[in-house]
């Protein structure tokens, strides 16, 4: 495999991004297909979760196994068959899984709708392990990180525009759907959308497949040892299985189908004092209930940390068979991706039920596409501006550009609503969030450390502000989250990955894996919905941006021990003054 090439393969280049748009429209999109689908099949906030459960935990499974077979075999699987038949078996493969979820709804049932988008993303997970390799490999290494800058910012668009198409496929030209008109909606608009899904699916992987100017992308890349890393990882994923089973078990267990009897009568009983009772009743057997559930739930977000938290000091003791895993940045960073994907996804997730809530707007579930675009499309904001930092610009030239281009960014998302018909005037205020982080971008100034830091803070403040308060203030600061995670992904990667030397492909395939919290912590998130409220559920992505935070000040102690050196934290004064120059 050529290590270089001087002249950038824009034909290729063109092709290889639109892989990157599928992942972030399907993604996003889900956030308008939860609330949908706990109306249409009458479930709770945690059941409702788990269309993020199936799509996440397929990413962890996918990058698991190909790992597996990667290290058995001694040669990185994806290179031997070629970037190109890579993206190309994972274009198919999800096809495969819209097929299957056409098929589920035919046949009107929700696990196996499940189970089409957990095979939709095992294909992505099989395309994200060879598109951004294969960008790099697409010119010259060393605008390699423009190039995957690019194909973040068409993702980011993807998750801009994903939930407004998800929300025309499902709800039509109407202005507003009630939720007594949602539940007589027919699946067969689900139908629709994942025809003209698995059509784009074909016909990009015959885009792929035929065309000349893509080159194959083949590589003799050597898999470094590591036993005991694949063991602990069976028996984390094995352990995870025995934890969330009871939990789905419980829902056909005596006490639901009790609770179940119990509602319908409510539901049609007029008697005060009666209805009291029933009420009564119903909380008694739900309580014990739901907190049984919950501890499964803990227990599952205990074997995740625990885990690594057992590799790394195993490692500590003895670095034989635990390959990259013997680095402490990396099992920090393993858990900062697990925390940064699961805070990402749960907030986006868990949103549409949030703003069905009378102190929230009470919006239904079919005008809440442009708070669901607006929290995405923060993401696409951020990572706009995150890569400018990949083009040689002068330092005036990058000072505006860091001011207007999140602007220009703003402008599209409301200008795409706009458009589409939706109302977005309640949005035009959350301008004042996107200047406080173009803010934040003259002071981390593209360090990681740093950067990850300040966005941290910023999160977690956000978090506690929409916690405190009610109405567009808390939705702006819950929105607001999109813009704090918008380039946490590359700053926790690049630490994590600091000083692996030889384990570095293999550390990164570990953090690949831990896009699993985004299939852990919205589930943990949406229980917790159904215990304490909604709004207060949101004090879990409070306490991942806490997290994310500490790992930035940690890291950079862990790498200085080890004779690395980051990016430096400075005085606001210094900050101030490099400014006016």
């Amino acid at each position: 495999m050529a290590t270089t090439n001087t002249k950038t393969n824009y034909p290729a280049l063109y092709t290889l991004i639109v892989v990157f748009f599928f992942w972030g429209f399907i993604a996003a999109g889900n956030s308008i297909f939860i609330p949908f689908c706990k109306h249409y099949f009458d479930l709770d906030q945690f059941q409702s979760q788990l269309v993020d459960f199936a799509f996440y935990t397929a990413y962890y499974v996918g990058a698991l196994l190909l790992f597996i077979f990667s290290s058995v075999s001694g040669k990185d699987l994806v290179g031997r068959w070629g970037y190109k038949k890579s993206i190309v078996y994972g274009l198919l493969f999800s096809a495969l899984g819209a097929a299957a979820m056409i098929v589920a709804v035919e046949i009107n049932t929700y696990l196996g709708m499940l189970l089409g988008l957990f095979i939709v993303a095992l294909g992505f997970s099989l395309q994200q392990t060879a598109a951004n390799p294969f960008a790099i490999l697409l010119g010259d290494q060393k605008t390699g990180a423009s190039r995957v800058n690019l194909g973040g910012g068409i993702n980011s668009f993807g998750t801009t525009i994903g939930p407004l198409i998800v929300a025309f496929a499902l709800f039509g030209t109407a202005a507003s759907v009630t939720d007594e008109e949602i539940a007589g909606l027919a699946l067969n608009k689900v139908i629709y959308l994942y025809v003209g899904v698995g059509l784009l699916f074909i016909a990009a992987a015959a885009l792929f497949y035929f065309s000349k100017k893509v080159p194959e992308g083949k590589s003799d890349e050597k898999i470094e040892k590591s036993n005991k890393a694949i063991r602990i990882l069976v028996v984390m994923t094995l352990l995870l299985g025995v934890m969330f089973t009871p939990v789905f078990n419980s829902y056909k267990s005596d006490d639901a189908n009790k609770i179940e009897q119990l509602e319908t009568q409510l539901s049609s009983e007029t008697d005060e004092a009666q209805i009291a009772q029933l009420k009564s009743d119903i909380n008694q057997i739900r309580e014990p209930l739901e907190q049984k559930r919950m501890m499964w739930l803990g227990g599952a977000l205990l074997v995740v940390l625990g885990g690594l938290a057992f590799a790394g000091f195993s490692a500590s003791k003895s670095s034989e068979g635990w390959g990259a895993m013997q680095y402490p940045q990396l099992i920090l960073g393993m858990i900062a991706i697990f925390v940064y994907v699961g805070v990402e996804v749960a907030i986006g997730s868990n949103l549409g039920d949030l703003l069905r809530q009378p102190e929230f707007g009470g919006h239904s579930a079919s005008d809440i596409a442009p708070y669901i675009s607006m929290y995405w499309g923060s993401l696409m904001i951020g990572r706009w501006a995150g890569a400018i930092s990949a083009f040689d610009f002068l330092k005036d030239q990058k000072k505006f550009l860091l001011i207007i281009v999140p602007l220009i960014a703003f402008t599209v998302i409301i200008g795409v609503n706009t458009i589409a018909g939706k109302d977005m005037r309640p949005l035009y205020y959350y301008i004042i969030c996107v200047l406080i982080q173009i803010v934040m971008f003259f002071i981390s100034r593209d360090r990681p450390a740093m950067t990850l830091f300040i966005f941290g803070i910023f999160g977690t403040a956000a978090m506690v502000i929409g916690l405190m308060t009610q109405g567009n203030l808390a939705i702006y600061a819950f929105l607001a989250g999109g813009l704090a995670c918008s380039i946490m992904w590359p700053s926790i990667f690049s630490l994590a990955l600091m000083g692996l030397g030889k384990y570095t492909a293999q550390g990164s395939a570990f953090l690949v894996m831990m896009i699993l919290g985004g299939g852990i912590i919205p589930p943990i998130q949406g229980k917790l919905a159904d215990i304490i409220g909604i709004h207060s559920s949101y004090i879990v992505p409070v306490l991942c941006f806490v997290y994310l935070t500490i790992f930035a000040l940690v890291v950079k102690s862990i790498l200085r021990k080890q004779g690395i050196e980051v990016d430096e934290l400075e005085t606001g004064a210094e900050f101030i003054e490099e400014i006016g120059q």
